[in-house]
């Protein structure tokens, strides 16, 4: 089995982070915890710049499972994780996947710019890793087991068609030309993923350019869809105090709009929704090619991304 890094934004405490802990090691994986200390939910891709951060071991006597606490944000946690850290403090031991979560409570439409937990994801695949978020889409820890079997499903199928060592870990090459690079502002009658786009979506996905975001749902179905983020808003978020003198931030009502597969559409119906996200920005020489997004959407109408199967 090869190491899988797991991170989070609830904090290295949190009972769903521990969960996937104890189900991933039951099932014979190699586990690093890099987490925050404390709750850092909706950070975003904070970073404590010129801060010294605490770093503190937790006692774990499992085989094979090394956990440790950082006193900063999810991004925090990932940078101090690939770029040096677990090679000081545990030489030779190189991730093969990271995952951030599972969170408590959605990650689905706008959440995804907001969350520490898909923050921490993004900012492997800026590093070069693969990388997926979980999310339980419900704020109440009853019943999340599901979500831990569903997480687990994901990571092993993804852990399938991944290769052994992250060849692009901390970038030491470029490849203006890999076939799931957008060509932007030029856009070609034929894009270069067009002969193989199996295959660019796995490099895509193997290399840090596209992430998976996952959300699953009280009451889970027990199916996979694959989806684009939807549309959900927040109503009547912020609160006033009689005296005026504080503003409380936390949206009492959430609403969505039907889109085509989207994901908040998926989560209401029951099904664990998957999303492909590119990890770069639309304008970014690395970004993603958009229609090969389209055509891993396109072509997985039912369950996983297409590109997932064996």
């Amino acid at each position: 089995m090869s190491w899988i890094l797991l991170t989070n934004d609830d904090g290295i405490d949190a009972i769903s982070l521990q969960s996937l802990v104890d189900r991933l090691h039951s099932r014979g994986h190699k586990i690093i915890v890099f987490a925050p200390m404390k709750n850092m939910s909706a950070v975003s891709m904070k970073l404590s710049l010129g801060i010294p951060l605490d770093l503190e071991q937790r006692n774990d006597e499992r085989e094979n499972v090394h956990q440790f606490a950082l006193g900063g944000s999810p991004c925090d946690c990932v940078i101090a994780a690939l770029d040096g850290g677990l090679e000081r403090l545990l030489p030779g031991i190189i991730p093969k996947l990271v995952v951030s979560g599972i969170n408590l409570g959605p990650n689905m439409s706008q959440d995804t710019y907001h969350s520490g937990t898909m923050a921490a994801a993004r900012e492997a695949g800026l590093y070069g890793m693969p990388a997926l978020a979980s999310s339980w889409s419900s704020f109440e820890p009853d019943g999340m087991e599901v979500a831990i079997d569903a997480t687990v499903e994901l990571i092993e199928i993804a852990m399938d068609i991944l290769p052994d060592f992250p060849t692009n870990l901390n970038r030491p090459n470029i490849d203006l030309q890999a076939s799931h690079i957008s060509r932007w502002p030029d856009v070609p009658l034929h894009p270069a993923w067009e002969e193989n786009p199996i295959d660019a979506l796995r490099t895509a996905f193997s290399h840090g350019e596209m992430i998976l975001n996952l959300n699953v749902p009280p009451g889970w179905n027990r199916k996979f869809v694959t989806t684009r983020l939807g549309m959900r808003w927040y109503r009547n978020a912020v609160r006033f105090s009689e005296d005026k003198a504080t503003f409380t931030i936390g949206g009492s009502e959430i609403v969505h709009d039907e889109v085509y597969r989207g994901d908040a559409d998926a989560d209401a119906k029951g099904f664990a929704s998957v999303s492909c996200l590119a990890s770069w920005p639309q304008s970014h020489p690395l970004a993603l090619d958009d229609g090969l997004l389209t055509w891993t959407l396109l072509q997985s109408p039912d369950g996983l991304p297409v590109w997932l199967h064996n």
